[in-house]
């Protein structure tokens, strides 16, 4: 699995002008699972999401993690993080796992960061959605769990 993540002082997510997630102090995590991914890859990846040290300590240093801080999790689906850009101008989603592969990934992705005591906020799988963010630092990290393991 794949996720962008951001350390944001807000974000929030709308479906249909609905909002359907929203955190303040916290990571917008942008995740896609790929055609090979298992409960494993979604499992380390909340563990990794989770003890991520992005917050400021007392001394401006790079130290804490979302537990230290009260932290949340604003976890948005979206397949174009296994996007292929190397041939021609459109991208090939090849690599994207269906969506009847990716929907249960994703959803073991929000329970095990929940289980790990983070309260975590969603988007709506499969729809259009329209994430807002700002994104403090900026700190933007990129993680692969085919790269961790």
């Amino acid at each position: 699995m794949r996720a962008v993540v951001q350390k944001v002082s807000r974000a929030q997510v709308t479906v249909d002008d609905a909002l359907t997630g929203a955190v303040e102090r916290g990571l917008l995590v942008l995740v896609g699972a790929a055609t090979d991914d298992t409960s494993a890859d979604a499992e380390f990846l909340a563990r990794k999401v989770v003890g991520l040290r992005v917050f400021e300590d007392e001394e401006g240093k790079i130290n804490l993690d979302l537990a230290a801080v009260g932290g949340a999790v604003l976890a948005v689906s979206q397949f174009t993080l296994l996007g292929d850009c190397r041939k021609g101008r459109r991208p090939s989603f090849v690599q994207a796992a269906r969506p009847e592969v990716a929907e249960p990934l994703f959803d073991q992705f929000v329970a095990a960061v929940r289980a790990q005591g983070v309260r975590c906020e969603t988007g709506r799988f499969r729809t259009h959605m329209m994430v807002e963010l700002v994104n403090d630092g900026p700190v933007t990290l990129l993680l692969d769990s085919k790269k961790g393991f």
